[in-house]
Order: C-alpha cells, then sequence, then structure tokens
C-alpha cells in the first residue's frame, strides 16, 4: 500500500511504506535502477507483446458464437440462427455482425476441447498453469512491475475496476489473482476502482497541498543504500520515484483521463436497457454489470498494456451459464443481453489496436470454462458440456481470418485434431515469450519451462 500523509507528519512508519512500495510486488529502488532499459533489451527472455484474456465466465456456447450448424436439426442449431462474415462460407451466429464484418482479422478454433463441464477457471487458473494465472507465469520472468513507470505486469480486471457500484467479483469457482507456485511478486494486481486503486495507486493528499514538495522528496534520500550515489543521478531517481508517486501508474487506470470520445466509443451500456432486463433469473444483476462494464474493462485493459502490462484478465461475473433455470436465461434471451456488448466491446477494441499500431503487439484470446450441449433443453436452455466450446483470437501476429479445426456434425465433439487447454497455453507462452531464450536463461522456473514446451495451436504458428 502506498500511504502519505501531510508532509509535516510524515513518519517512519509511513516513510517504509513508501519506501517498499508495493504495487503488484514493485520493488521502488529496483525500478528505479532499471528505468529506461526494454525489458526485452535487459536480458529477458521475453517479446514486445502483451495479452488480453477476455474470459467469458459460466461458458459461452459454440453455437451461438461461432460455429452456428444451421443445417443441424432445430434443437441442436444455433437458437439465435447465423450471419455471414467476411471469410467465405463461414457464419457467426447472428449476435456478431460486428466481429463477423472483420472475421478476416480473427482467428476461430472450432476444435477446442475445455476438458470437462464443471464451472472454475480452468483455461486462465488451472492445472495445466500449475495453479497460477497465466499473467504470473510472465511475471515471474518478466518482473512484477514495468521498469520504465511501476505498471504492474499482470493485471486482474473486474467490473468493480470501472464501476465502484458493481458487484463484488465471483471467487466461488476459482481465484483470478492466484499466484500459484510462483512468488508474491508475480501476482495480479487487482483495481477495484473503489477501494483499492484510491488506497493503493493515489496519494492521499491533495496537490496542491503538497507545496514543500522538495521536503518530501527529500524523505527519499534514506531510499540511497543500493542504489547510484552519483549526485547527478541520484537526483534523477528522486525525480523518477516523486512522478511515479504522484500517479504515473494510477493515470492508466483512470478512464477520467481518456479522451470522452473514446471512452463513449467502447461504451457498452447503451447497448442494453439493463431496467428491460427479466428480474425472474437470479443473475439479472450479472448481466447488467456485464452490459455497463465490458467495453470499458476493455478499454482499461488497451491502457495498461498500452503502458507496458504483459498479461491482461478481463472477466465479468458468472453471465454465460445460460440453462434456462431459476439464475440463468434462456439461450436466446440470454444472448440478446450477451451478444451486443461482446460484440460491440471486442470489435472497437480490435479497431482502436490498429488504429494506434498495436494489433501485432496485443493478442486477444476470448474463451470460456467449457461449451454447451449440443441438444437445447426442454425450458430452452443449453447445459454444461466439456468436449467442445467456442475460441477466439486475434492480434498478436497471428494468422488472420483464419478457421481451426472442424466439429462434429452436431458440434459437440471436433471431428479434426482436437485443440486443448495446454495448445492454448502454449499460443500464449510463444506470444509473451521468446521461447528459445526462455529455455537457456538462468532462474527461470520448471513451471514456466514446462509451460514453454506445450505446443501452440496448430495453424497459428509457424
Amino acid at each position: 500500500m502506498l500511504r502519505i500523509g501531510t508532509p509535516s507528519r510524515l513518519g517512519r512508519r509511513d516513510f517504509l511504506t513508501v519506501g517498499g512500495l508495493t504495487l503488484g510486488g514493485l520493488s521502488l529502488p529496483s525500478i528505479l535502477a532499471r528505468a529506461g532499459v526494454p525489458l526485452s533489451e535487459a536480458g529477458r527472455p521475453i517479446t514486445d507483446k502483451a495479452v488480453v484474456f477476455l474470459f467469458l465466465h459460466g461458458g459461452p456456447s459454440q453455437f451461438e458464437t461461432f460455429d452456428p450448424k444451421m443445417t443441424a436439426p432445430a434443437e441442436i442449431r444455433s437458437a439465435t440462427g447465423e450471419i455471414p462474415t467476411r471469410i467465405p462460407g463461414v457464419t457467426f451466429g447472428s449476435s456478431f455482425p460486428k466481429l463477423a464484418a472483420m472475421a478476416d482479422r480473427l482467428a476461430v478454433v472450432r476444435s477446442y476441447v475445455p476438458g470437462d463441464g464443471n464451472h472454475d477457471i480452468k483455461p486462465i487458473v488451472g492445472k495445466d498453469g500449475f495453479g497460477a494465472n497465466l499473467g504470473s507465469a510472465y511475471a515471474s520472468v518478466a518482473g512484477g512491475n514495468h521498469p520504465d513507470n511501476g505498471m504492474p505486469s499482470n493485471v486482474v480486471l473486474f467490473p468493480r475496476a470501472v464501476d465502484p457500484n458493481a458487484g463484488v467479483e465471483q471467487s466461488g469457482f476459482g481465484k483470478f489473482v492466484s499466484n500459484g507456485p510462483f512468488a508474491s511478486s508475480a501476482a495480479p494486481f487487482q483495481p477495484d476502482g473503489g477501494g483499492a486503486l484510491k488506497k493503493d495507486m493515489t496519494l492521499n493528499l491533495p496537490l496542491d497541498r503538497l507545496d514543500d514538495r522538495r521536503a518530501l522528496l527529500s524523505g527519499f534520500d534514506q531510499l540511497k543504500r543500493g542504489m547510484e550515489t552519483d549526485a547527478e543521478a541520484m537526483e534523477a531517481s528522486r525525480q523518477k520515484a516523486f512522478s511515479i508517486l504522484l500517479g504515473g501508474v494510477g493515470e492508466a487506470f483512470d478512464l477520467a483521463r481518456e479522451d470522452p470520445k473514446t471512452v463513449e466509443r467502447y461504451d457498452t451500456a447503451k447497448l442494453i436497457n439493463v431496467d428491460k432486463i427479466s428480474k425472474k433469473w437470479n443473475n439479472h444483476k450479472h448481466y447488467a454489470d456485464n452490459a455497463r462494464t465490458l467495453g470499458k474493462l476493455l478499454l482499461l485493459a488497451r491502457r495498461v498494456v498500452e503502458r507496458g502490462a504483459g498479461f491482461v484478465t478481463v472477466t465479468t461475473n458468472f453471465v454465460w451459464d445460460m440453462h434456462a433455470d431459476s439464475n440463468n436465461a434462456t439461450v436466446t434471451e440470454g444472448m440478446g443481453y450477451m451478444g451486443p456488448p461482446l460484440d460491440h466491446a471486442v470489435s472497437v477494441f480490435l479497431d482502436d489496436l490498429r488504429q494506434r499500431g498495436l494489433e501485432d503487439k496485443v493478442l486477444l484470446v476470448a474463451c470460456g470454462e467449457m461449451g454447451r450441449s449440443p441438444k437445447i433443453n426442454k425450458n430452452g436452455g443449453r447445459d454444461h458440456w466439456g468436449p467442445l466450446g467456442p475460441l477466439l483470437l486475434a492480434g498478436g501476429g497471428l494468422p488472420r481470418g483464419v478457421v481451426v479445426g472442424k466439429s462434429t456434425a452436431n458440434g459437440g465433439e471436433p471431428n479434426t485434431d482436437p485443440v486443448r487447454i495446454p495448445n492454448l497455453i502454449g499460443t500464449v507462452m510463444h506470444t509473451m515469450f521468446d521461447v528459445g531464450k526462455l529455455r537457456v536463461t538462468r532462474g527461470v522456473s520448471r513451471e514456466v519451462l514446462q509451460m514453454s514446451e506445450y505446443a501452440p495451436i496448430p495453424g497459428l504458428h509457424g
């Protein structure tokens, strides 16, 4: 936690808190010592790319997303119909007209096997990743924070990161912030928008009361141990320390600093009239939170990767479980709540990356923990299904306009070689790391080395 009181009251306890500045494991002296050195040029086996993992919690249907199966019987094929895409002969579920129009920039996997129908978060935190958020593997190698500005390397964004009135994150099916076998410094940083961000990333003091800012800086003289003693270099270090403390990292997490036109462009709240979401479903608040926050969460993800984060997990609450029971809507109604925000947010995000020259620098991954059953149940929902699920990737230098694999006629299993979670992790690893260099770098954990051995998704890598 970063706690600074009035300069005249800056005591030893507060100073120690500043000196031990820990934004996701940040060590202020180590940040200042490495400042200005690109990570890929500092002997670290990482690339200059980042990953944004959009986790669709609850298990989206492969039929109503990217594999409609419209020639199958009515109880199997997409309940929402289909729409043609920019890839000849390929259709998506009709809820995704914007993504269909840019399908020539996407990679869709139709033979992805999540493995089981359990509610958990296994693609992002599971046994194949040694019980850690995949970003922790990255941070264990790259360091917990970017040396130039202190940006956490590994970030998790829940709805409260952009809306303090949103519901709390659901952790009953797994903890997104788990660092597993990796050091605590590799754990994801989680701003919540209403608590941790304000407490941990901004000064507890109005700027207009920092009249004697140099007096505050003098406290950093006590950090000289372990740092360069050259007077000129020390002054530069103190200036950088002060700029970090004045919100260099916090600014990235503040959407009020973004161009209002860009915020409006990303906004998904306007797509769904949340007041008309049926209260008969216990998850109606989650549907509303998803609509209000999904676009802004992806905007926030863009802001933090642009400033040095290497892995960002984005997730709204448990909203894709379309059983048509007391908790969850039918497939048709549920896709009406969930499809437009996802279609809009992802398409705007990808366009924004392209316009900023980041399309090949940021890989977007979107999937859930499972797929949905081939047969629509008697209530109009689809049940849990582990043998097949939807998987979408875009950017990061991967091939564009690609459909990997095929499913069986009923959309329930792969009809070609299956793509499994280790393959997905392999693609993520090959995006984040120079794998050849990683394997000969001293000090890399056995877990990261083992993950680097996973074969990437066929057809997406040379």
